[in-house]
């Protein structure tokens, strides 16, 4: 599997992506249009002028067009009112199901003592009765105990109806037969002892269901077929068979149809609500628990066994679930779906939808705040039609809907559909002679995942492409078209618009570009080697970072870092300043990552901070303005206090983190090239081209992440770690790799970030790729550190290995020379002439002996004369012409001597980038 690729079953993204890849190419414009809604989502996430209470609505019922709400509150008022005006409304309230208005029927509950609430309402099938139970011994002033029925067309109590419950009812429903199930707290009805569920005749009379439950009852549900009840709550035993928050029941005598043991719902737990649908043959729960290992989800089950078809294990409490149309609709709190492949800890999220099938959310995001009580948003659902169309209203404790005051109750519908995308984010950039490429955040929509984009090309009234794409509001995968029809030298402006089928977004504002001449070098060879996110920071301003792989992982910059910074660290390119605060990015869209999968990263950063702070890492949370960061992080490039370049990872335990750290320091406000890799053969770290630290250690963790540069949380068993998690400094060019690159490659890459030198002409300076020396009197032993060594007489000799460049597109190469420092030893300068040859056998740094040395061409690449000073910069001329056939490949070259004084250079593993030995490659015009 690629290591972060779109999760293939990991509940949410694999359903809501409707594309195989996150760049969109011509093909994708013969997808179908957006629509409206995005099915099977039937309700908008427009919220409707609703009347409101003045405190909170603790369950609705409907009956003809009625929408019925009980709670406790004192006053129901017209949307946008302030909580004093309106009329009086004790508890009990009932509304035009189209209109949202008060229908006139009103019903006072109250009690003698205490404060009286209605905690369920439930309508009989003929429609007749309504039902209400509660904490309340009067309605109307006339005396009941807990439950009531209302007569529908009248409005009125219903004379005679007043069985006693010793304590609140909290749950009711209604079989085809008129029989009344009660669950809540009490453990007597009409003097006879019923623990926490009854049951009661239309005429208010006790009958023999009996669970006998240990714990209160919050949930029933009689099936279709009337042969059983499902009954949810705090309970562990049920007529003394251990079944915890959830059981079936017999409809006759309460005896247990199929008991649920302890572990099938976490001790921690409670069921809230329970929904059936006829038409999946399913039953729905929902959870309502304390802590990660509890259940807070929402569970499907079959209606024949009874057994489970899915489970969700969100986090957020589940208050209430109504199905339609195949539709699994919820109230909750949820903030961490990460559990399912979903969106990480964050904002709280209180209304959404999955199909009844499938536990992956749809994209369907109205939302409410906690509001007033424990606080946790909305508490009931209930779907009524009036005039034609279905309304879906939606009760609880909150006081914000969709951002604007609304307390209590609001509602949405089944048309139309009035709220626009939003404005797609749009960034530009030429990479590529005679190609522009324009890429954009996928919008936003809160009740339709599938858009259609328009992109307009200069002030055009006709799209000269058009695309769908789906999104959701923690996966906005990054959309790109490639513009071929464009001219060297010229400006282009494109806008784009976002529509849903039915509305559409503002055009973006313009994005111009000139359209280039050439490629970038670095940047052609970062994506030839495989990048799967690269983000090169060249965005003048806004939220959005675009990716110029075809990885479609765009990254949204958070807390205004500084755009377009200079220098950068390659030609042609900006930079991005990081405060080293709370400044950062992070990756659009969900991945999974699963461990080994090999991977590398890469990045260039600038720095004179003495607190360290995290460049780049992957974290299980995307971070928001509210300020989450990750519980879980790895595959970390860090810096630490002293300016040391740290790689860890975790393996196995939260506690284990094999992590690498280079021996020098580079917090010297000079570019530094950084790159980490870990594959089957272990861990490497890379700096400015050159390998610095090594492992073996080949795994790390598997889980559902985002990638972040520039910080993130960092716990204190990170070894060395910094004292800011945040980066402060200029950081450019990272990149993601689903492979380990090679020593070749890294240092390619650090070459091509060289810059022109002049009209027409190129300089690329490499360091070497790798690095040893052997030595004649010990000859089985590897010298793989920080000198290499040539001497005839007891003979050294030294290697070193660059990855050529091709020349760039329409020059050669005209000169070539080795830069080199002597070495501190005493013995480093040599006052005889030491000669550089091709190496034509095979070696490797770490395994290269006198004894397995390679054979050496007779040619003469170049001479090194006069480098007689220890601790000395030197430089040698060599043979061009020679060197340009083996451009585009690894090349070695053998430093040796004939007679009996030593040379000593530093090498490519010295602490000091500035003394290691260089390649300087100079290319012209052809």
């Amino acid at each position: 599997m690629r290591p972060w690729g779109r999760s293939r079953r990991c509940g949410v993204v694999a359903t809501v992506l409707a594309l195989a890849a996150g760049v969109l190419t011509a093909s994708a414009a013969t997808a179908p249009p957006a629509a409206a809604l995005t099915p099977p989502v039937a309700f908008t996430a427009d919220d409707l002028p609703t009347y409101q209470t003045n405190g909170i609505v603790w369950t609705l019922a409907e009956a003809d067009g009625v929408v019925y709400a009980g709670g406790t509150f004192t006053r129901v008022r017209p949307a946008g009112s302030a909580p004093a005006e309106g009329t009086p409304a004790v508890n009990f309230a009932a509304f035009d199901a189209a209109t949202g208005a008060p229908t006139g029927c009103s019903l006072s509950f109250t009690r003698t003592s205490g404060t009286a609430t209605v905690r369920a309402l439930a309508v009989s099938p003929d429609r007749s009765t309504l039902y209400a139970g509660g904490y309340f011994n009067a309605v109307n002033g006339t005396a009941v105990n807990g439950l009531a029925a209302i007569d529908t067309a009248t409005c009125a109590p219903r004379p005679g109806f007043a069985p006693g419950f010793g304590a609140t009812v909290r749950a009711l429903d209604v079989s085809a037969n008129g029989t009344v199930y009660a669950g809540g707290d009490f453990q007597t009805v009409n003097g006879t002892g019923r623990r926490f569920f009854a049951a009661v005749t239309p005429s208010g009379a006790l009958t023999a269901w009996n669970p006998n439950a240990d714990d209160p009852g919050r949930a029933l549900k009689v099936t279709p077929d009337g042969r059983h009840v499902l009954i949810g709550g705090d309970f562990f035993t049920v007529g003394g068979t251990a079944s915890h928050a959830l059981a079936v029941t017999g409809a006759d005598t309460g005896a247990v149809a199929r008991a649920y043991p302890d572990n099938f719902i976490p001790a921690s737990a409670v069921i809230k609500d329970i929904v059936t649908d006829s038409a999946s043959g399913g039953w729905y729960a929902a959870g309502e628990g304390a802590g990660g290992a509890s259940f807070d989800g929402r569970l499907a089950m079959d209606l024949t066994g009874f057994g489970q078809r899915w489970r969700d294990t969100c986090q957020g409490a589940t208050q209430a679930l109504r199905v339609y149309q195949g539709v699994l609709y919820a109230g909750s709190h949820v903030h961490d779906c990460s559990t399912m492949g979903g969106f990480p800890n964050q904002v709280r999220k209180h209304l959404t939808a999955q199909k009844v099938d499938d536990p992956a959310m749809l994209g369907w995001w109205p939302d409410t705040n906690d509001g007033i009580g424990e606080p946790v948003g909305p508490r009931a659902l209930t779907v009524a039609s009036r005039g034609g169309r279905d309304f879906l209203w939606v009760g609880g404790e909150f006081t914000t809907v969709n951002g604007a005051a609304q307390q209590s109750l609001t509602r949405f519908a089944t048309s139309p559909d009035t709220g626009a995308p939003s404005v797609p984010v749009v960034s530009v950039s030429a990479p590529r002679a005679g190609q522009v490429r324009v890429s954009w955040r996928a919008s936003l929509d809160l009740d339709d995942s599938l858009l259609t984009y328009r992109v307009y090309r200069d002030g055009g009234s006709t799209p000269v492409y058009t695309t769908t794409a789906s999104s959701l509001f923690y996966s906005r995968p990054q959309l790109t078209f490639t513009d071929g029809d464009v001219v060297t030298g010229r400006t282009y402006t494109y806008r784009i618009t976002a529509s849903d089928g039915r509305t559409t977004s503002a055009l973006s504002p313009g994005a111009s570009v000139t359209a280039a001449g050439a490629a970038s070098p670095y940047a052609a060879r970062v994506l030839a080697d495989g990048a799967e996110l690269y983000w090169r920071y060249d965005e003048a301003g806004g939220s959005f970072a675009a990716d110029a792989s075809d990885g479609g992982d765009g990254g949204v910059y958070m807390n205004g870092p500084g755009y377009r910074s200079v220098p950068s660290a390659v030609a042609g390119s900006a930079a991005l300043a990081l405060d080293g605060t709370d400044q950062y990015v992070y990756s659009d869209r969900l991945h999974h990552y699963t461990s080994p999968s090999p991977y590398s990263i890469e990045t260039w950063f600038r720095t004179a901070t003495t607190r360290g702070g995290r460049l780049v890492g992957y974290g299980n949370n995307i971070g928001t303005a509210q300020g989450h960061t990750s519980s879980i992080s790895d595959k970390i490039l860090y810096l630490t206090d002293t300016g040391r370049l740290a790689f860890g990872v975790q393996t196995g335990s939260t506690a284990s983190r094999p992590t690498l750290t280079s021996a020098a320091s580079y917090n010297d406000d000079v570019w530094h090239h950084a790159v980490a890799t870990q594959g089957p053969a272990g861990m490497r770290l890379y700096v400015d081209g050159v390998q610095v630290a090594a492992n073996t250690t080949a795994g790390n963790r598997s889980y559902n992440g985002y990638w972040r540069v520039g910080g993130d949380a960092m716990s204190a068993a990170w070894p060395n770690r910094p004292t800011s998690g945040y980066f402060a400094g200029r950081i450019d060019e990272t990149a993601l790799y689903p492979t380990a690159l090679s020593a070749e490659q890294v240092a390619a890459h650090h070459a091509l970030a060289d810059t022109p030198t002049g009209p027409g002409e190129t300089t690329v300076t490499l360091t070497p790729a790798e690095d040893a020396y052997v030595n004649g009197v010990a000859p089985n032993t590897t010298y793989d550190d920080n000198q290499l060594a040539s001497r005839g007489s007891t003979p050294y000799l030294g290697y070193l290995r660059f990855a050529l460049p091709s020349a760039p597109a329409g020059q050669r190469l005209t000169s070539a020379r080795l830069t080199f420092r002597t070495s501190s030893d005493p013995t480093a300068g040599s006052t005889e002439p030491h000669t550089l040859v091709p190496v034509t056998g095979a070696w490797s740094e770490s395994t290269v002996t006198y004894n397995t040395r390679p054979s050496l061409a007779a040619t003469v690449l170049g001479t090194i004369s006069g480098a007689t000073a220890v601790s000395t910069d030197y430089s040698v001329e060599l043979d061009a012409p020679a060197l340009g056939g083996a451009l585009g490949s690894a090349y070695s070259l053998a430093l040796t001597g004939s007679g009996t004084d030593s040379l000593r250079i530093w090498s490519g593993e010295i602490a000091t980038a500035a003394w290691r030995p260089q390649l300087v490659l100079t290319f012209g015009a052809e």
